[in-house]
């Protein structure tokens, strides 16, 4: 895998890696405008197959697939999963826009599943990526009505993962 793919690898892990509850998990959060859940939780990139090609630079109309192991904290218990699909829509020099969309399982109480998309720009030059936001499009079981974003900061070899998700 080229160095550039590779971080747009890791890049797009991120975009919708994200959360899931174990017993530890934090106590509700009570906003002026209804209930809701902040915390963090670490995400880590399963990497994928060994392959023995050379991938090219990424073109429009790629869809590279993601997962990861989410944790409470870094090396900690495994809390949960995701899977991420991204498609790149738009690539200028070294800057390639992916629109990504994943699915969030969320294990012990609160559970269910969370659902997050973003439209990110990746500098594929840049070996310091940048923190963005993801928006929280849905949800199932403790996260019915779930709305909010996630913010995703690069964090060693996992990604920083702070839910801020409001369920009214």
């Amino acid at each position: 895998m080229t160095r550039s793919s590779r971080r747009i690898g890791a890049l797009c892990a991120c975009t919708v890696a994200a959360a899931a509850f174990a017993a530890a998990a934090p106590a509700p959060v009570s906003a002026d405008d209804g209930d809701g859940f902040e915390f963090t939780l670490y995400a880590k990139q399963i990497p994928p197959p060994a392959t023995s090609e050379s991938n090219p630079p990424p073109k429009v109309g790629d869809t590279p697939v993601f997962a990861d192991d989410l944790f409470r904290t870094k090396g900690g218990d495994k809390v949960g999963r995701d899977g991420v699909s991204c498609a790149v829509v738009r690539v200028s020099g070294d800057q390639v826009d992916m629109n990504c969309v994943g699915t969030i399982v969320l294990n012990g109480g609160p559970g269910g599943q969370l659902t997050a998309q973003a439209l990110t720009t990746f500098d594929t030059s840049n070996d310091s990526p940048s923190a963005f936001d993801l928006a929280v499009t849905g949800g199932t079981g403790d996260f019915k009505d779930a709305r909010g974003y996630i913010r995703s900061t690069p964090d060693g070899d996992y990604d920083r993962m702070e839910f801020h998700i409001n369920t009214r």
